[in-house]
């Protein structure tokens, strides 16, 4: 299979984006270590990964932690004997109009996002190091390409994320190791499905081919910047957006 003998870590991976890319890795070989703040989400996406007859961990980690990231790096190294892929899907939002957003909201959205992404790469790059493999798949959004009014902090996190992809490439391209971001716009998940019918349509109309995308859409992303398929390719920004970053 594509990914038959891979060790895939996913932050985020409870439940809706996160949860359909550590399924659909699983689904083509991958093992999967299942990284959550909800520990009952990520062992659902995991028991689900067992399912297919792949090996799966389930773990609670706060990716602002350094201590946490690297104790998490270690042992999936450890108990998989190999960390191959590395998708960094953790993330929160804080919305507000920047004269109003409070400081607390404006750190807490870029020490997920931002940090969070710097400390679970810099903790799985020791090990990919290793075997000179692997695969970052950092995922960004294309907020982080336009910006958005009412979302400065998700899209300065954002934009950061597409800056700390393109400089981890360039360091670590000699060992056989890529960094590439993918840019969702608008998908289908539980917050977008509590909007208003009125809404939905309004942001329908700026998107060039006409829908919402679901998770596997970047899920089917994540899978070939993962595989060798897609292994002459580094320092890239994958827009899956339906043509809203053109």
């Amino acid at each position: 299979m594509l990914l038959s003998g891979r060790v895939a870590l996913v932050t985020g991976a409870g439940q809706g984006i996160g949860k359909a890319i550590a399924l659909k890795l699983a689904s083509w070989g991958a093992d999967i270590a299942v990284v959550d703040v909800n520990l009952d989400s990520a062992e659902q996406t995991a028991k689900e990964v067992k399912a297919m007859d792949r090996r799966a961990m389930a773990m609670k980690v706060d990716v602002v932690s350094v201590k946490e990231t690297e104790d998490m790096a270690e042992k999936v190294f450890k108990d998989f004997e190999g960390l191959h892929i590395l998708v960094n899907n953790a993330g929160i939002t804080r919305d507000g109009l920047i004269l109003r957003m409070k400081e607390e909201d404006w750190d807490a959205v870029l020490n997920v996002n931002l940090k969070g992404t710097f400390n679970c790469t810099k903790a799985s790059l020791k090990y990919m190091s290793k075997v000179r493999w692997g695969r970052i798949i950092n995922i960004s959004s294309v907020v982080g390409e336009l910006g958005n009014a009412g979302q400065v902090n998700y899209a300065a996190s954002k934009a950061g994320v597409i800056g700390l992809t393109k400089s981890i490439a360039r360091e670590f391209s000699g060992r056989n190791i890529t960094c590439n971001a993918i840019a969702p716009g608008y998908i289908e998940t539980a917050m977008t499905a509590a909007l208003p019918e009125k809404v939905k349509e309004e942001i329908i109309a700026k998107i060039p081919l006409g829908r919402l995308g679901g998770p596997n859409d970047i899920a089917e992303a994540v899978l070939f910047l993962a595989s060798n398929a897609g292994g002459y390719i580094t320092g890239h920004v994958l827009d899956v957006s339906g043509g809203m970053a053109m």
